[in-house]
């Protein structure tokens, strides 16, 4: 959108990396270490409802594999979105934690798929996903830009990082 600034238009330039194509997959990992999936990248696991973490220290991957919800390192996938089938959350926060993997902020990847498992190389760079980059107060002074175009992370279940 442009504005008004001391009689010129403002313009933004849109970065079209900003909103992945609804049909390619990407995996999003948020500032706070939550793992999400787009409708698409959950298929390539077929939907699975429970997951193992998994990371590859040597190729820096980090891998999902579906698993049975009775397994003893299995994370629960959950809903993003209220209204039916969208984007899937993954509370990975001590997973993030333990293997070091920046959380800075919220970048976005394109996955792909090896044995059965959807992966996301680390070694490339995701593209960072950022709100707003400057917000106009009425005085026309910069505010906050917001964290992420990402919805805000669920409250975590300390049981599902143990």
């Amino acid at each position: 959108m442009a504005e008004l600034r001391e009689g010129r238009m403002v313009f933004e330039v849109f970065d079209k990396r900003m909103t992945p194509l609804a049909k390619a997959p990407s995996v999003t990992i948020q500032k706070r270490g939550v793992i999400s999936l787009n409708k698409a990248a959950h298929e390539l696991i077929g939907n699975a409802e429970t997951v193992e973490l998994l990371y590859d220290r040597d190729r820096n991957v980090v891998a999902l594999r579906p698993a049975d919800d009775s397994a003893p390192h299995a994370y629960a996938v959950r809903s993003g979105s209220k209204n039916g089938p969208g984007q899937a959350i993954v509370s990975a926060t001590a997973f993030t934690q333990h293997y070091g993997i920046d959380t800075s902020a919220t970048r976005r990847w394109k996955p792909f798929t090896e044995d059965g498992m959807l992966c996301v190389d680390l070694s490339v760079v995701g593209t960072v996903i950022t709100g707003n980059r400057t917000k106009t107060t009425q005085a026309g002074e910069p505010a906050e830009a917001a964290e992420a175009t990402d919805p805000p992370a669920p409250v975590e279940d300390p049981t599902d990082d143990a």
